[in-house]
């Protein structure tokens, strides 16, 4: 290979005819894999709406309507990424932020037939993710606009369907203001998509709350709590059953209560269920229990959901660190951008859990989901797999980092996004943590610790069980001006700037340090401190694995090569970072094997070859290099 470059030879491939069959094997075989799942889940409350759709890369306001003709637009089935498909162009708007990727407006539209045994019931469709600002129709009707990409929302349908005739979903997808993200984002329908049908009396979207408040070898608390909706025009006296199982599925408690539903209300339902001998979640064995939740009413079966979860405790302190079931845990910790390499942004089943194979693979036993909410896909890899989890809302707050990034959109829906994601996902036993935000650029201003509450407070109207973060740097100033924006948070995010940690300590005894973003160069200093340091919980390397986008960061120069920052200049053709610890194909650089080296003690010696600098001088490394 005449570079060491992994990104020039990717984009070599990129723009040959042999790239398109190279991206067609990993897409078909995928998509087998999804296909498969669809006939095993396509029945129920919940039946997955990814096949069959029609796809148009341009803007035609006329696709809204039933009557339009669509037989020239191409056949997909989703997860689907058309940024990922274009061609690599300096000239394409997204820049050296976005991996040079095209962007645009595109048009997706399905035609289905709704059942007849649909009549009686609530029919929702349910979409886990679209890059970005999209607007969904039926039958010619628009149900919204939903600007943020990486939330999950829903629309519902009921009073829309015609039993008649086909009824037709079109979507439209508007990511051509550019830019507006830091990294390569994708554009599309990128998640899975889903039809919800439920009876009038049934449990709420997201409506099911797993907690285990008390925790021990021999007995464990389980807390279900169910919001119950009733959308009839009378009060329905209904039974709700719940029943855990293990993972060999074996009964391992229940409880049934009767409750009362006054006409169109909702009632949340409260139960508490002890555990005897609980499997305990943990990294090393992540185990994992169901909670079946029934509405019945006179023993007829109205609705019936299930619910992964799994028992641990997490506890946070300066003086004894981080706890798992009562144990300290050092946080060995990779963040990580939701792109699949050659895959784009496409959220398939088997390429989050095999991204998680790989970290947990690396050695880390935790991952920072920056700067977004993942995919439901990847959360139940980590539950599955043992990797902990920070959850991530968003990359900043009111403040541009872009001219149309999420300060354009937060102030009318910083709270529905935020609500989304701890709804979702608060079940997930692998998130120990939520974050707020990432490096805000109003940080240094009063204005930052008001939001700051404003978010946590709404956090802990949700979720209590788990500490609040946000990832914070500067490098002018001392540390002292953020004291109340850290007091605003459970654990204190510090980006690249740990060194201050000590002298921030004698400051403020009590306060929780982890290290939310670091240079993979500095992994010994790092675990060093964290190592001898019980008030500093662990760290995140930037960045466990590589991605599109932000291009060169990470790189190595030749001598005569425009060298420099990734933020310094145009970096074409580099498309990608190259500071992962594994690299965008999955292969773990020698960085990796020594951080896993520092952190885990099953680690074999590793021996690399440094590459040796040519006679006509050094090569240079950049800030994120190895």
């Amino acid at each position: 290979m005449e570079r060491h470059n992994i990104y020039f030879w990717f984009n070599k491939i990129k723009n040959n005819i042999l790239f398109i069959p190279v991206t067609m094997i990993f897409m078909i075989l995928l998509g087998c894999s999804s296909n498969q799942e669809q006939d095993q889940v396509n029945i129920g409350r919940k039946q997955l709406f990814d096949n069959n759709w029609k796809f148009f890369l341009g803007d035609t306001s006329a696709a809204s309507a039933n009557v339009f003709n669509d037989d020239d637009w191409r056949s997909l089935d989703l997860p689907h990424d058309w940024s990922i498909e274009g061609k690599i162009d300096p000239k394409n708007p997204t820049g050296g932020s976005g991996g040079y990727f095209p962007a645009g407006i595109g048009w997706y539209r399905k035609t289905f037939k709704a059942p007849t045994e649909w009549k009686s019931k609530n029919i929702s469709i349910y979409f886990e993710g679209v890059y970005m600002n999209s607007e969904v129709f039926i039958n010619g009707k628009s149900l919204g606009i939903y600007p943020y990409g990486y939330s999950s929302f829903s629309y519902d349908l009921t009073s829309y369907l015609e039993f008649d005739n086909e009824n037709v979903i079109a979507v439209r997808v508007d990511n051509s203001q550019q830019l507006n993200c830091r990294w390569y984002s994708g554009s599309g329908i990128y998640r899975h998509v889903w039809m919800m049908v439920t009876e009038p009396i049934h449990v709420a979207q997201w409506g099911v709350s797993i907690s285990t408040p008390d925790v021990s070898s021999e007995n464990a608390t389980v807390l279900v709590k169910t919001l119950v909706k009733n959308e009839t025009a009378s009060s329905q006296n209904i039974s709700l059953k719940t029943i855990l199982f293990d993972e060999n599925s074996k009964d391992a408690g229940g409880n049934q209560l009767n409750v009362e539903l006054s006409a169109n209300s909702e009632k949340e339902v409260t139960q508490s269920i002890v555990v005897s001998k609980p499997l305990l979640w943990t990294p090393e064995t992540p185990n994992l229990y169901q909670a079946q939740i029934q509405v019945l009413n006179d023993k007829q079966v109205l609705d019936d959901t299930k619910t992964n979860f799994g028992i641990r405790s997490i506890k946070f302190t300066a003086e004894n660190g981080f706890q798992l079931n009562g144990k300290e845990i050092l946080i060995n910790g990779g963040c990580v951008h939701h792109d699949n390499g050659c895959l784009g942004a496409a959220a398939f089943d088997r390429a989050e859990e095999r991204r998680v194979e790989l970290l947990k693979a690396g050695g880390f036993n935790a991952v920072r989901t920056s700067h977004n909410p993942p995919s439901e896909a990847f959360l139940n890899a980590c539950d599955k797999l043992g990797l902990m989890v920070i959850d991530e809302a968003f990359d900043g707050w009111k403040a541009n980092k872009n001219p149309y990034d999420y300060g354009v959109y937060f102030d009318k829906w910083w709270k529905r996004d935020l609500d989304a994601m701890i709804l979702r996902d608060r079940n997930h036993p692998s998130i120990i943590m939520w974050s707020s935000g990432n490096e805000i650029y109003e940080r240094k201003e009063p204005a930052a610790v008001e939001i700051a509450n404003m978010m946590a407070n709404e956090i802990k109207t949700i979720d209590t069980t788990r500490p609040i973060t946000s990832a914070m740097t500067t490098w002018d100033r001392g540390w002292d001006i953020f004291d109340p924006l850290m007091a605003a948070h459970d654990v204190c995010g510090y980006n690249y700037q740990l060194f201050r940690a000590a002298s921030d300590h004698k400051r403020v005894p009590s306060r929780v340090i982890l290290n939310t973003e670091s240079y993979p160069g500095n992994a010994f200093n790092i675990w060093k401190m964290v190592s001898e340091n019980e008030y500093i919980i662990g760290d995140f390397v930037w960045t466990a694995m590589d991605y599109l986008g932000e291009s060169g960061i990470g790189a190595s120069y030749y001598p005569g090569e425009n060298g420099g920052e990734h933020w310094q200049g145009d970096r074409y053709p580099w498309h990608g970072a190259y500071c992962g610890d594994i690299d965008i194909t999955g292969w773990r650089k020698p960085i990796s094997h020594y951080r896993s080296m520092l952190y885990n003690e099953n680690e074999k010696l590793y021996m690399a070859v440094r590459e040796p600098n040519p006679e006509n001088g050094k090569i240079r490394t950049t800030g994120w290099a190895v």
